[in-house]
């Protein structure tokens, strides 16, 4: 049976299994995916500045990712782990798609179009995204729960807060720091200072800042305050200038006389151009890396939204199921034409801040996000959130997740001078080896610097080696991770100093977790005598 903790119980104001109503859920749905449209939309901007794509056929590249962000959470939320987090675009898959494109770019000195290099990096994703769903689906990540302690959870979770702390819509020399201030004042004041005056307040305190916030950014930016291209400015015009209506269906990213792809004229709409993904061992074997690093942090991402649900840590089951449900949604996502999809982060710290852990409204949210994909001005009304508030959103939210992270602690032996080693090391490597990664610049100069070391260069230089290396050791929650596993299961201690006892009486059975399969398995007649 497991045991919850009652200070996360009482905090919860809807749990994973409620259902608010549908009017409310809406509004609480929304609010779930407004923590994440920076991030959803950052991946798709970046990426077409990479390829160079024309501006006109961006705003339904963005709306690709939405459509597939609101089908992923749909999957994982019913038949995946079934808990409320929302799956978006990974930036642990962006450093190989970006090195993928470039390849591609450079093997033709006069630019190669742009869907070539986007089928490519289709191609890589679905067969990475292939190896992910037998990781999941055969356990293999499920039978590491056993080796995790707390000691190794902390710093993991805490370090997935941090990882946005130097993002510059935050520490930008030229952000509007008014607004930003604005967005994280309002922020806490309706869910610190103002959640016990009325509902509202509890429930809707990103909604609600954010709104405030961006009604006065846009009211500056129309009588000229804000001037156009600072920071904060909100262009309108934008969204009148977007088309109303995008196709957005499966290999669309085709065109005539492209390689890889193929014509079909179809009744009423015409001749259409579907781009069929191509496959490139190098590039398959660099994109492993991305996925490899999504895997180790959704695995912190399920421990993090258990513990704000106010329910037990993620049984083994239920880590299998939802990493084999991410596999999935990456090769829908790389059919689709997107980057990838993971478990987000950003609506883990929403849950924190209101407390509203349905399962439902995550799911209501999605659906919305699906429709909304498909209409030009919603994708334009997002993209003109302004970076400044999309930074005030990020202090709270993450620094909601650091937090959560180092709550673990309480099951462990902090006076142990092992256990304050482990932490404090895993801790300083994933802030510093990612930020040395980053210095570095680039998985192409990375793997150049390996192949000059001494003996081991051709083996450490190798792509597979080099790229990988190179995007596990960008993402600042897996250094941390492995860090900790590896010293919390080498160095010496007793499974009452490392937390494991208490701890382990949160964690569910494997029994306890049940899959949308055996619940439609449990419900269909039987057909014994």
């Amino acid at each position: 049976m497991v045991v919850t903790d009652d200070s996360s119980s009482s905090f919860v104001q809807y749990g994973i299994d409620d259902k608010p109503p549908l009017p409310t859920s809406l509004l609480l749905g929304v609010q779930h995916y407004l923590t994440m449209v920076g991030a959803n939309i950052a991946v798709p901007l970046i990426l077409a500045g990479v390829l160079g794509m024309p501006d006109e056929v961006v705003p339904r590249f963005v709306g690709t990712f939405f459509v597939v962000s609101g089908i992923a959470t749909l999957m994982q939320t019913t038949f995946g782990n079934r808990y409320p987090i929302v799956q978006g675009a990974p930036f642990s898959m962006l450093a190989p798609a970006i090195a993928v494109i470039g390849v591609v770019k450079a093997t033709d000195p006069a630019g190669v179009a742009w869907q070539t290099a986007l089928l490519q990096l289709q191609g890589a994703i679905i067969v990475a995204a292939a190896v992910e769903v037998l990781v999941g689906y055969f356990g293999l990540l499920g039978r590491l729960r056993k080796f995790i302690s707390p000691v190794v959870i902390a710093p993991t979770i805490a370090l997935i807060g941090l990882s946005l702390f130097d993002v510059p819509q935050v520490t930008s020399a030229t952000n509007n720091w008014w607004l930003l201030g604005l967005t994280l004042a309002l922020i806490v004041l309706f869910s610190q200072y103002l959640d016990t005056t009325h509902p509202a307040f509890k429930l809707f305190p990103v909604l609600l800042g954010v709104f405030v916030s961006y009604v006065i950014a846009a009211a500056l930016s129309l009588t000229g305050y804000i001037a156009p291209g600072a920071p904060g400015f909100v262009d309108l015009g934008q969204v009148a200038s977007a088309p109303a209506l995008m196709p957005i269906y499966p290999l669309q990213w085709g065109f005539a006389g492209g390689a890889g792809t193929t014509t079909v004229a179809l009744p009423v709409v015409g001749t259409v151009a579907f781009g069929i993904p191509q496959f490139t061992t190098s590039f398959i074997i660099g994109m492993l890396a991305g996925v490899a690093a999504s895997m180790v942090e959704s695995f912190g991402d399920y421990h993090a939204v258990a513990r704000l649900s106010g329910v037990g840590a993620p049984s083994e089951r239920r880590i299998n199921h939802g990493i084999g449900m991410e596999g999935l949604m990456n090769i829908f996502s790389a059919v689709m034409g997107g980057s990838g999809s993971t478990s987000y982060s950003e609506n883990i710290g929403a849950i924190g801040l209101t407390g509203v852990a349905s399962r439902y409204v995550v799911q209501v949210g999605a659906g919305v996000m699906l429709l909304m994909g498909f209409v030009g001005y919603f994708g334009q009304l997002i993209a003109t959130i302004p970076g400044p508030i999309v930074g005030g959103l990020y202090i709270a939210m993450f620094g909601q997740i650091v937090a959560v992270g180092l709550s673990n602690l309480k099951y462990v032996d902090l006076d142990s001078s092992r256990n304050i080693f482990v932490i404090g090391v895993a801790m300083f490597a994933g802030l510093a080896i990612p930020a040395y990664m980053g210095n570095v610049g680039s998985a192409e100069t990375f793997r150049q610097g390996m192949s000059q070391v001494a003996v081991l260069g051709p083996i450490l230089g190798s792509q597979i080696i080099a790229d990988t290396v190179f995007v596990i050791g960008s993402t600042g929650m897996a250094v941390g991770g492995l860090f900790a596993f590896f010293f919390d299961n080498t160095i010496e201690g007793t499974r009452v100093e490392r937390g494991l006892e208490e701890w382990e009486d949160t964690v569910e059975e494997d029994g306890e977790f049940t899959s949308a399969i055996d619940r439609l398995r449990d419900d269909a007649p039987s057909t014994a005598d």
